[in-house]
């Protein structure tokens, strides 16, 4: 049983749709329910959803103690949903939106779930990074929120990062346990509608050389649907596009930033993004 976050359109659409297609049992958790259904009715195949707001803590204790309900195992826990380049604001629990969205909502909701794939062989954690994890990008500890100054360039750049970190740092920690593994990809430049809330001076450019420069939301969902089902994946691997600067292609492994395999820095963001969402691993 695979659960997909964001599955209601974009990456998150293809990825469930492929992995329903080709027989797996589906649930799209996502913030729009009634997106979500009719997603749900337009996939062949065992497809279900959940709702799942990923702004509010309170909305993914509610959805892993749904899913606790319901299923007995996990295979797939699939990250994918996000923002990108939002305006400055909050979510419900004060965290700055991309921050809070894109890594400690994915965060809390795993550490929820965890139990349900430990015991099961070949599980995986896929959380899904972005290039932008190399633009302007750092974990702000003195700042995580961006409450003195902002800028959604870096803000995002600091999520992406930020998914990066936890994925390593999670493989380590599941390292001893030798069932599940934890793996990050990221799409390369897809035209989905995440960059509506792009600064112009990015969103028409990319609305203008779409045709050249990016791809497909069905083929930037291959890297993370390769994380997922490639038998010769291993726990802390990434995957991207393989042409010219990890823009648009097949997938196949690739190399994150070197500010993203600082060991002390992973295990910093760890132990803060337990005390934001008072979520603690079994791990």
């Amino acid at each position: 049983m695979a659960v997909v976050t964001g599955a209601n359109t974009g990456l998150g659409f293809e990825t469930a749709r492929m992995l329903a297609e080709r027989g797996a049992s589906v649930v799209l958790a996502v913030r729009d329910v009634e997106k979500g259904k009719r997603a749900a009715d337009s996939m062949r195949g065992d497809v279900r959803v959940q709702a799942l707001d990923l702004t509010s803590l309170e909305s993914v204790r509610a959805a892993a103690a749904d899913l606790r309900a319901r299923y007995q195992r996990i295979d797939l826990l699939i990250n994918n949903a996000g923002v990108m380049y939002t305006p400055k604001q909050t979510t419900r629990d004060g965290f700055e939106t991309q921050f809070g969205t894109n890594h400690l909502g994915h965060f809390a909701l795993t550490g929820l779930l965890l139990d349900l794939l430990l015991p099961v062989a070949g599980s995986r954690v896929v959380t899904v990074s972005s290039v932008g994890h190399r633009v302007r990008a750092e974990i702000h500890f003195d700042d995580l929120h961006w409450e003195r100054s902002y800028g959604r360039v870096a803000a995002y750049g600091q999520s992406k990062l930020a998914n990066l970190m936890f994925t390593y740092e999670l493989q380590r920690r599941l390292a001893a346990h030798g069932t599940t593994a934890a793996v990050t990809a990221h799409p390369g430049l897809s035209n989905t509608e995440l960059v509506r809330n792009s600064p112009v001076l990015i969103r028409m450019p990319l609305t203008w050389l779409a045709p050249m420069f990016t791809q497909k939301a069905s083929m930037g969902a291959l890297p993370t649907l390769r994380a997922a089902a490639d038998p010769a994946v291993l726990g802390g691997q990434y995957y991207g596009p393989k042409g010219m600067g990890e823009v648009r292609g097949h997938p196949q492994l690739v190399t994150s930033s070197p500010d993203s395999y600082d060991v002390a820095v992973q295990q910093r963001l760890w132990a803060v993004s337990e005390d934001l969402t008072g979520v603690k691993f079994p791990v």
